[in-house]
């Protein structure tokens, strides 16, 4: 079973890098870690940090966002992008610390203890489960766009979607490794052509279903707060969404053979791919088409290349974002999998969800998390019109809760570092711990934002207390395992048993 953390010196983990050595204790190692393959290599963690920087948030949801809150949303990405990395920075620095599967469940177990392993871990998974309903919606959404599938109700094709993809995810670490390789390639290819065309529509002027692209489509149209400040706070809450993969890094550092060179290079390249694409393709989205052309429920890609009347591109664009939705799906049970079984192993989650296939996959989980994602199917059944919004800012709560215990585990680790327990890196996130503190507040902020949006906002800050109200008393349901497997890992000497 699994460990708290236990005082002595551990042996260093393979691959643990410039992590917690030389002084003080070295990291105890996770029982949550053990039995995986090492099979993710270098270009699966690079293209997998690009795909968490462009998902569903970005090609379905800036839709919506653009058509309440105008070109100003491309400082809403700016801002959130700008926090969304100090939080992966600093989770690449526990990266390099410890190596680990369990991410910042593991790494909450050791700085914040196993109740801050607990509630990091559920909150997560309501993320997670939740993110599932949002993407198997969106698919269901862009599979409508063709004829051929309009007449296929909405949650006929979302249980398809997740059927197809937990059957991927099943297989292998290696395979689900490829998938998400290739996913990224064609959203990024996908997203570079696009800009590419719109850079050339723009120097060339060449009109978009009648409009002429250029400044004007900006300054004619009510200027960059064409509905004021509040419309731009109001969609911050979807905006951190749509960053809410980056913290999937952490998370496949445990089955990579070279963390401590691979994860680095990975954070350090999402600032400019957060600039590039999304600060930039709304940019160009906002100069090509009036922001008042773009509505909910459909990629403002998709809206752009079907005005352009070119036969075709639109279906090519609505495939891509396809594409991309089942990513997110395909990382979301990939991620809650490993997650589940580093909690399963401590206790705090039900003990089949620390169970592996012969592929050494976390099957437990990945099933509980599918599991949820099928009552999204039914919600997708009793309202599709609002499922997709629902979810997607109950999803919020808990990326915003994740990113938050991996500033508290960074603080502390920062505050032990300097007493000399453990070692710092040299991969470190700058300003600490002022970053921390300046990112906390900006993500409570966006929750006390959330109550400015009467419609769906309000109703999800006052589900606050009803989460709060269900992991007190999952705790107290759960202690007295937690308890029994901290003795048998202290029991044990080393810490570890699988």
């Amino acid at each position: 079973m699994s460990n708290d953390v236990v005082q002595g010196t551990v042996p260093p983990q393979p691959g643990g890098g410039d992590g917690a050595q030389g002084q003080g204790t070295s990291p105890a190692p996770d029982a949550g870690d053990t039995g995986y393959s090492k099979d993710l290599k270098a270009r699966h963690i690079n293209m997998i940090a690009i795909g968490g920087a462009i998902g569903t948030g970005l090609f379905l949801g800036a839709g919506g966002r653009l058509a309440s809150a105008g070109p100003a949303l491309a400082i809403a990405y700016a801002v959130c992008g700008l926090f969304a990395f100090f939080v992966v920075k600093a989770l690449g620095e526990l990266v390099l610390h410890r190596p680990s599967s369990g991410s910042f469940v593991s790494y909450s177990r050791e700085f914040l203890g196993e109740k801050g392993a607990y509630v990091a871990g559920w909150m997560y998974f309501l993320n997670w489960s939740t993110t599932g309903i949002a993407d198997i919606t969106a698919i269901a959404l862009y599979t409508h766009y063709w004829s051929f599938f309009t007449s296929v109700p909405q949650w006929v094709l979302a249980l398809i979607a997740l059927a197809v993809v937990l059957a991927i995810n099943m297989i292998s670490v290696k395979i689900f490794g490829e998938l998400e390789f290739w996913f990224a390639v064609i959203k990024v290819a996908a997203l570079v052509l696009f800009m590419i065309i719109g850079i050339v529509l723009l120097a060339t002027q060449h009109p978009v279903g009648g409009s002429t692209p250029g400044l004007g489509s900006i300054t004619d149209h009510g200027g960059v707060f064409p509905n004021g400040v509040m419309p731009v706070v109001i969609v911050m809450q979807g905006v951190v969404f749509a960053y809410s993969c980056v913290e999937l890094v952490g998370v496949t550092a445990g089955e990579t053979a070279e963390p401590h060179k691979v994860v680095p290079k990975a954070v350090n390249a999402i600032m400019w791919r957060v600039g590039f694409f999304y600060v930039g393709s709304v940019v160009l989205l906002t100069l090509l088409l009036p922001w008042g052309e773009y509505k909910d429920g459909q990629s403002p890609f998709v809206t752009v290349l079907s005005k352009l009347g070119v036969d075709g591109a639109g279906d090519v664009m609505n495939l891509v974002v396809l594409t991309a939705a089942m990513s997110s799906l395909n990382s979301g049970l990939y991620s809650t999998g490993r997650i589940l079984r580093s909690m399963a192993m401590a206790g705090s989650a039900p003990k089949f969800t620390a169970r592996m296939n012969r592929s050494q996959v976390p099957y437990g989980g990945i099933l509980l998390t599918s599991a949820v994602c099928v009552a999204g199917v039914g919600l997708n059944y009793a309202m599709p019109g609002k499922a997709f919004e629902i979810v997607l800012n109950i999803a919020s709560l808990g990326i915003i809760s994740t990113w938050c215990t991996i500033m508290l585990c960074h603080l502390v680790f920062v505050r032990r570092s300097k007493a000399g327990l453990v070692e710092r890196p040299s991969f470190r996130l700058p300003g600490s711990p002022y970053t921390e503190y300046v990112t906390i507040a900006f993500l409570l902020g966006v929750i006390a934002l959330m109550w400015n949006d009467p419609d769906v906002g309000r109703k999800t800050v006052l589900l606050v207390p009803v989460i709060a109200v269900a992991l007190v008393v999952g705790w107290y349901a759960v202690r007295r395992r937690v308890a029994s497997a901290a003795q048998e890992s202290a029991e044990s000497g080393a810490g570890v048993r699988d």
